[in-house]
């Protein structure tokens, strides 16, 4: 029995916790149950028989078929049904992610078919009503609708059926049931509010209690603790009361006290802490404690010795239609064990853990809360460390608690959740409850959900269903039965690493544990291999073959690997797969990525071999070097693997094995000479494969002078020096070994190859290897040898280029600098070197022989020469980078700046070295002024050079001099350039700077900017502030800048000088275009192209200049009286008018209709400032029109009297909608004004007597509009005034809706602030003559004033509106027409900035 893991899926109480076994459990993961502990009764509940199919989810069903098992009837977790990797698939490579989660189907699901038949066939047979509540303890009872409860044992056979249809006529539906922990008691709590004792062993009513609680309420939820003379019970009013059972000289009684008033709060979860049988002893137990949630809030409180509340907590905002929900479950934290009580009202479950001090108070612990996006419905615990959750949508949720990690998702749809909706609504008692609490009970399924010992039972309409934790291995095969041995394996090894989450049936020693699984992972394996041979695709493509394998041995391999089993893969594995050919070439393949991660370092012999072959025969042979190099050389035929990597010229992998199998450093070498040597000696380029060779040699060489083994690893320590030494010895042979034949061979063949492969790096192996001899005589000894026969080879040798040689010296300078430098170098030879580098035969390679030097030099070669005949032959030679560095030791600077000058490479960066040498510290005052006089010298080369920079050298370093410069600059051009670039405004530290005669500089410019920058003009006066008015008008003028004349005279104030200079340029622009329009008219086709693009420039620039005439006048107009602006006006509409004329007796249509466009143009901006009647005065005075007819001025009449429509019309809507605003707002506002009000209640709001409460007083009653009535001393004791207009009258605001303290508080008082004060707060005085007289009460009004509150309403209209209201933006209109300053409103051509709409006030309309 104990074996079946059916047997396992009811776990008792006791073994949830096992003390015992504290110290090897991971506290997270292993608080699980010993498996072999003998099955309780309430065990047998989940049995399956083995014919019998349990119940399914057929929605599940259809929806994953793939991953459902059809015995079981498991749904897979959501995270299992999709491991593939996209990315991987691409690669056609399948390994093993470790960080990715498989939990695989964590609950096993199954109906409880026995219960399930019963509870319908009592609908059917007896009228029992639908199922109501559910509870598990030992046994399982079911309410019904009809007041009867259903009792069943462990093997799902009715024991007893409670009550009568009588009772459940009387009494209503079972809404609650509770099992006290011996199974000896059932408490039935019922819709009308009964509640009754059952003995469970005879079935006898014990007591019938109804006075235990206010009546015409439903019983919530009624709970036994763990004292059986004690429960407690929620009623549909939201009180929670305790009940003390007693019996007395045979007489049983109920003794109830209230726990918790519902006019606080209504509660609507109530939850006792009942501890599981191992922890009866608990301290915590003492306390009785009890948790309650209302809807604002959570409370525990203790029931013993005394009452007592230990925590509130109010809930973060949710969803007022949320239901409450509480569990309580022992954990152990930290090697004790406390209870943890989880609660959660919407998304957020919070966990509070519970300790007892030593003092003997209680002590509450905030734990990390947990977020899910759904709405929460039922919260239970299945073990200690793991949720069950349903939400609003009935899915259900299994939730670790630890990690917070969704485990897997089920849907519960076909359960038909049975609600408890009716019962918090209380309609058997006429529906008597809140609307918060009712709102609740829409989602309530409080009785339709009991957990006990590691199961939870859900009660549908028709069926009940148990849920439980599979355990570890039954997870595994449900993923084997489904094919899905990846997430098998995943899964496994989760269990073996101890990362699973909800485990179930693992414990003890993790050694043991992980031989259990490791165990199990090997079978899985198997199963995989065999699985995937005998699926593999039999015809078809071979890539298809090769991608099915590609999934199945990566895995294979990985977890063999992760298992430390690599015999697997070598045995049995490989022997499987041999079989199929395509498997044993994804097998040889896939090795390669663990032999050069180092994962795999031994092959056994018929592998490798079965490897060399496959990878030759494929071509693969950069991957054979690489597995080569990775692996143990023992496991290597050596003389196989040498022939092979010759013939294919794997040189990394012949390396290793001379070096690692054989202790031979030098053949290798010799090979490689081999190859590149001949190629070098005859002058021949090398081919691209040739010089990776190259660059291998030099690595290796570098390699075994330094004692690193290549190309990975160290050499063994015994062999660092030995090596050393023989590669030195080989490198200076004098002879190669083959060199017999070939009787011309140069002497020492090898330093002269690696010479003329790359000078540079083999020198650079050199200075590395040299760096390490200190005290070793005999490498002292090889050094000087090999600079010996360096200096033999290279000096003197026309096949070496200036670089090379160069390069051999620098190194040499860097060894003779050392301090403790040993080597001997002939001095000679250095002055041979510098007549080579200076005085060569050709002029080639210039830059790069001063480059050499220049690196000799600042590498310590300079002690080796005479500096006069270097700085003389340098000069010769123009190499000025060198003359520097020697004038730089001189200090002669100023001898640096003819270098630079005289260098075309380096003109450039003159000005830096200029500046910082001027700027720095450093340098005496003399050393500058040679500089300084040295830059004044050659100050026009500077300019010629680069302006810009010159001015910002000038401006920081010779401000004073600047006259004397601009006398050196002849060339007015390039006098231009630099003053541009020394007055542009700059920002900054040199800002403020200022010159001498400044205003004289800006003159002058001012005069070059005429002649040679004629746009840059007005820019530069616009922003210009020194120059004088006066001389720059005559400037401008002597050079016919008009633009320029004309923004000058304006600013002078001189508006109509201005005008006229501007009216000038328009009347030649428009001349010219007259006469271009004459010559059109006569010439012939030819050229009419271009003189269109001729007549369209012309055009583009008399549009320009009347847009500037045009911005000046409006510029101006407003600040000038009518006649000025009349003369401002009228010449351009003349003007205009003129020209239009004379092209209309020309044939250009074009011409005519761009100028009628313009004439209008001035029209509309000209109307703005001047009245209609005076335009169209002037007009018909005209001469050009007087003599004329009036057809000719039509369109300008026309156009005039559009725009006067427009105006029109707009003033009369604006005015309509004026008055229809002020209409409907003072409208409004009366009827505000005028309502009555309507008291709500006939009592005070704060005292609660009647507002006639003393008949022999006058007393003074205060209504609000929103219906709240006060005593006006309550409101004045309450302090509810706001602010005096006067001694006698207070502004009143409604005590109830504008404070928390009315009512309750929170958001739903946020909506009412609007009405809490009275908008025509009435105060009213009720004067009382005769005592019982109620009808001479007279109501007084006393004063009624409508200032401030005519004020709040008329906000309240403005903010109906979207945006300002209509009112406003006139009232801003008429703002903008009465201020000087206009704004822009409505721009409506470019350059019209102070445009106004003209609006007259609205008429005043009598009624």
């Amino acid at each position: 029995m104990s074996e079946s893991p059916d047997a396992r899926s009811l776990l008792s109480a006791s073994s949830q916790l096992n003390l015992m076994e504290m110290d090897a459990i991971d506290d997270k993961e292993f608080d699980i149950p010993q498996v072999d502990t003998p099955p309780t009764l309430e065990s047998i509940l989940n049995e399956l028989e083995d014919e019998e199919e349990p119940f399914v989810l057929e929605d599940t069903c259809m929806l994953n078929t793939d991953n459902m098992d059809a015995h079981s009837c498991d749904t897979s977790s959501l995270a299992s049904s999709d491991s593939g990797d996209p990315a991987h698939l691409k690669r056609k490579r399948r390994t093993v992610d470790l960080n990715a989660t498989v939990h695989g189907s964590v609950l096993r699901h199954s109906l409880l078919k026995g219960i399930s038949a019963q509870i319908v066939s009592a609908a059917d047979k007896v009228d029992a009503g639908l199922p109501t509540a559910i509870t598990v303890s030992g046994v399982i009872a079911v309410g019904t609708s009809h007041g009867l409860a259903l009792v069943f044992d462990t093997n799902q056979a009715l024991r007893l059926c409670l009550g009568t249809k009588a009772t459940g006529a009387e009494f209503g539906a079972v809404s609650a049931l509770s099992v006290n922990h011996d199974c000896s008691r059932l408490l039935c709590g019922f819709a009308k509010g009964q509640i009754t004792m059952w003995d469970l062993a005879s079935g006898k009513l014990l007591r019938t209690i109804t006075d235990a609680h206010p009546p015409g309420t439903a019983i919530l939820h009624v709970k036994f603790t763990d004292d059986p003379t004690l429960a407690v019970c929620n009623d549909s009013g939201g009180s929670v009361f305790e009940l003390a059972f007693r019996r007395v000289m045979g007489m049983r009684s109920c003794d109830s006290r209230c726990l918790f008033s519902g006019s606080k709060g209504e509660v609507c979860c109530i939850e006792p802490l009942r501890a599981p049988p191992d922890f009866r002893d608990h301290p915590i137990t003492q306390y009785s404690l009890l948790a309650m949630a209302s809807l604002t809030k959570i409370l525990v409180i203790g029931l013993k010795p005394s009452l007592k509340v230990w925590m509130t907590f109010p809930y973060s905002k949710s969803d007022p239609a949320s239901v409450p929900q509480l569990a309580w479950q022992f954990v152990p934290v930290q090697k004790m064990v406390n209870p943890i009580l989880a609660f959660c009202k919407g998304d957020t479950v919070h966990f509070l853990l519970v300790k007892k001090e030593e003092t003997g108070t209680i002590h509450v612990i905030k734990q990390k809360q947990l977020h899910l996006s759904c709405d929460i419905i039922s919260l239970s615990w299945i073990n200690s460390s793991t949720l069950v959750l349903v939400d609003s949508h009935e899915k259900l949720q299994v939730v670790d608690r630890p990690s917070q990690e969704v485990l897997e998702t089920l849907d519960l749809e076909q359960v038909q959740l049975v609600y408890n909706s009716r019962h918090f609504k209380s309609l058997a008692t006429g529906g008597n409850v809140s609307q918060a609490l009712a709102l609740v009970g829409e989602k309530a399924c409080y009785q339709s959900v009991s957990s006990y010992a590691g199961q939870i039972v859900y009660l549908g309409t028709k069926s009940a269903h148990i849920m439980a934790l599979r355990n570890w291995r039954e997870r595994i095969d449900c993923l084997l039965k489904q094919e899905h041995f990846v997430e098998a394996l995943s899964l496994a090894w989760s269990f073996h690493e101890g990362t699973a989450k909800a485990v179930v049936g693992l414990f003890g020693d993790p050694l043991k544990r992980k031989g259990v699984v490791g165990d199990k992972m090997v079978e899985i394996l198997f199963q995989f291999a065999e699985h995937a041979l005998k699926k593999c695709p039999d015809q078809g493509k071979i890539q298809v073959m090769e991608q099915h394998f590609h999934d199945v041995v990566p895995v294979l391999v990985d977890y063999c690997l992760l298992l430390k089993r690599a015999d697997l893969i070598f045995n049995q594995l490989y022997a499987q797969l041999v079989e199929n050919m395509v498997a044993k070439g994804v097998f040889l393949e896939s090795l390669e990525s663990y032999i050069v991660a180092d994962r795999l370092g031994h092959l056994t012999s018929p592998i490798m071999r079965d490897l060399l072959a496959h990878y030759h025969g494929n071509g693969m042979m950069d991957s054979l070097e690489r597995c080569i190099v990775h692996l143990d050389v023992t496991s290597l035929d050596i003389q196989q693997v040498v022939q092979v990597c010759w013939a294919n010229q794997l040189y990394d992998a012949m390396i290793y094995v001379f070096n690692s199998g054989m202790n031979d450093y030098i053949t290798p070498m010799e090979k490689l000479f081999a190859v590149i040597g001949p190629q070098l000696r005859a002058g021949r380029s090398l081919k691209d494969e040739e010089v990776v060779m190259g660059n291998k040699l030099l690595v290796y060489i570098s390699c075994c002078l330094a004692g690193r083994a290549y190309p990975l690893g160290d050499i063994p320590e015994d062999l660092v020096v030995q090596v050393k030494y023989q590669v030195f010895e080989f490198l200076i042979r004098l002879h190669s070994a083959d060199s017999l034949e070939e009787e011309e061979e140069e002497v020492f063949p090898f330093i002269r190859t690696l010479l003329h492969f790359d000078t540079r790096e083999f020198l650079n192996v050199l200075a590395m290897t040299f760096e390490d001899f200190k005290n070793d005589k005999q490498a002292l000894e090889y050094q000087q040898r090999i600079v010996d026969i360096l200096l033999q080879v290279m000096v003197d040798n026309p096949d070496f280029t200036p670089s090379q040689v160069g390069g051999l010296f620098t190194f040499l300078a860097r060894q003779l600098a050392k301090p403790d430098n040993t080597l001997f170098v002939n001095r000679k030879l250095f002055d041979q070197v510098l007549e080579f580098l200076c005085c060569p035969d050709d002029d080639s390679r210039h830059t790069e022989r001063q480059q050499v030097l220049l690196e000799l030099l600042q590498v310590g070669g300079v002690v080796q020469f005479n500096e006069g005949r270097l700085l003389a032959l340098a000069e010769k030679a123009k190499f000025y980078q060198i003359c520097e560095f020697l004038y730089e030791k001189k200090h002669l600077y100023d001898r640096i700046i003819d270098c630079y000058l005289r260098d075309p490479l380096r003109k450039g960066e003159i000005f830096s070295y200029i500046h910082n040498l001027l700027s720095m510290p450093g340098y005496s005052p003399e050393e500058k002024q040679t500089v300084r006089d040295k830059v004044l010298q050659h100050i026009k080369e500077l300019v010629t050079l680069d302006p810009s920079k010159s001015a910002d050298l000038v401006m920081f370093h010779f401000v004073k001099e600047v006259q004397q410069i601009i006398s050196e600059l002849q060339a007015d051009q390039l006098l231009f350039q630099f003053l541009s670039c020394l007055l542009e405004p700059r920002e900054g530290h040199h800002s403020g700077t200022i010159l001498p005669q400044e205003r004289d500089l800006h003159e002058l410019l001012l005069d070059l900017l005429c002649r040679f920058g004629p746009n840059q003009l007005l820019s530069f006066l616009q922003t210009s502030q020194h120059y004088r008015l006066e001389e720059a008008i005559e400037i401008t003028q002597k050079y016919n800048r008009n633009e320029a004349t004309a923004y000058l005279l304006e600013k002078k104030g001189d508006v109509h000088g201005a005008f006229t200079v501007l009216l000038e340029t328009l009347k030649e622009k428009l001349s010219l275009l007259t006469a271009e329009s004459d010559r059109g008219a006569d010439g012939g086709e030819g050229r009419q192209y271009e003189e269109e693009r001729d007549s369209e420039s012309k055009l583009t620039e008399v549009k320009d200049s009347l847009n500037d005439i045009i911005v000046l006048c409006h510029r101006n107009s407003d600040s000038l009286y009518q006649q000025h602006r009349e003369a401002l006006w009228f010449p351009l509409l003349e003007t205009m008018m003129a020209s239009q004329k004379l092209v209309k007796g020309l044939n250009d249509e074009h011409t005519f209709e761009v100028l009628k466009e313009l004439t209008m143009k001035v029209l509309n901006c000209m109307s703005t400032f001047i009245s209609l009647p005076a335009i169209i005065q002037r007009i018909l005075k005209d001469p050009v029109y007087g003599k004329g007819k009036l057809a000719e001025i039509q369109g300008l009449i026309l156009g005039m009297l559009d725009t006067f429509n427009y105006e029109q019309t707009l003033l009369e809507t604006t005015t309509s909608l004026l008055n229809h605003d002020l209409h409907w707002s003072l409208a409004h506002l009366r009827a505000a004004v005028t309502r009555g009000l309507h008291p709500r209640q006939d009592y005070c709001n704060i005292c609660l007597q009647q507002y006639k409460r003393r008949q022999d007083s006058a007393e003074e009653i205060i209504v609000f509009s929103c219906g709240h009535l006060y005593h006006h001393q309550c409101l004045q004791q309450k302090d509810s005034g706001w602010g005096f207009t006067s001694e006698l009258q207070q502004r009143w605001s409604c005590y109830k809706c504008s404070s928390s303290q009315g009512g309750r508080g929170g958001p739903s008082t946020e909506p009412k602030r609007g009405r809490s004060t009275s908008l025509a707060q009435t105060r009213v005085t009720s004067v009382s003559h005769d005592a019982g007289a109620e009808a001479h009460r007279k109501k007084v009004f006393v004063d009624a004033t409508l200032d401030l509150q005519q004020e709040q309403s008329w906000d309240q209209l403005r903010c109906l509106y979207r945006g300002p209201s209509r009112l406003s933006i006139l009232s801003e209109l008429s703002h903008c027409h009465s201020s000087d300053k206009t704004g822009l409103l409505f721009p409506a051509q470019p350059g019209t900035d102070h445009f106004q709409l003209k609006l007259s006030p609205p008429p005043l309309l009598e009624e």
